[in-house]
């Protein structure tokens, strides 16, 4: 039979023990985990380290060549939507930075109830014929879904949210990271986005002395 002293060292062990038990499982519960031939999106790599054609075009443009060190925001678009007056204000942004290094890259999608034309060429018409786009404008592609194009994934990965409708605006700094995202209520010009982009802008660019 245990003596007092005894019995409090053995509760103190069982106790420990338990203690020890719990902490693992849960640190076991907090691993994540990968679904069986789930592809893995790895939101740390760089989202302009892909390859688009320009919207009607046909060679591919390295993004990661053509900006390198530039902030970038990035915005899906659509010719048909009660957001698209939005394209002057992209427009107005990107020229008005595009000095500092500064880009507007625009992906017109038709995901969001098939507000963007099927032909590439009626789009980029659009585009400079009613708003005097200039910023450019990449091939037409998925954003959401199961067919979301490389960027997009990458993107929603970084940030936890996929486009919610159409002219959904990400900020991707010098280093080619993302560093905010905003929704199609937002305008391009709202202070908050344009103080995002003064910020990234006064970062160095990689490599820079």
């Amino acid at each position: 039979m245990r003596g007092p002293s005894g019995l409090k060292w053995w509760l103190l062990a069982g106790g420990l023990a338990v203690v020890v038990a719990s902490t693992v499982a849960l640190s076991q519960s907090r691993s994540p985990t990968r679904a069986s031939g789930e592809a893995a999106v790895d939101a740390s790599l760089r989202v302009v380290d892909h390859r688009y054609r320009p919207l009607a075009g046909r060679e591919p443009v390295d993004l990661a060549a053509a900006y390198r060190g530039d902030v970038l925001l990035i915005v899906n678009t659509a010719s048909k939507c009660g957001f698209t007056p939005q394209f002057e204000a992209l427009e107005a942004m990107h020229a008005r930075y595009s000095s500092r290094g500064f880009a507007v890259l625009g992906f017109p999608s038709g995901d969001f109830r098939e507000q963007e034309f099927e032909d590439e060429q009626a789009i980029q018409e659009f585009c400079t014929l009613t708003y005097g786009v200039k910023f450019p404008m990449f091939e037409k592609v998925h954003v959401i879904g199961d067919a979301a194009t490389p960027l997009y994934r990458q993107l929603a990965a970084a940030t936890g949210q996929a486009p919610r409708w159409n002219f959904h605006k990400y900020l991707v700094g010098r280093d080619g990271r993302v560093l905010a995202q905003w929704g199609s209520r937002t305008a391009p010009d709202d202070p908050q986005i344009v103080a995002a982009i003064d910020r990234a802008l006064a970062a160095p660019r990689p490599g820079a002395r």
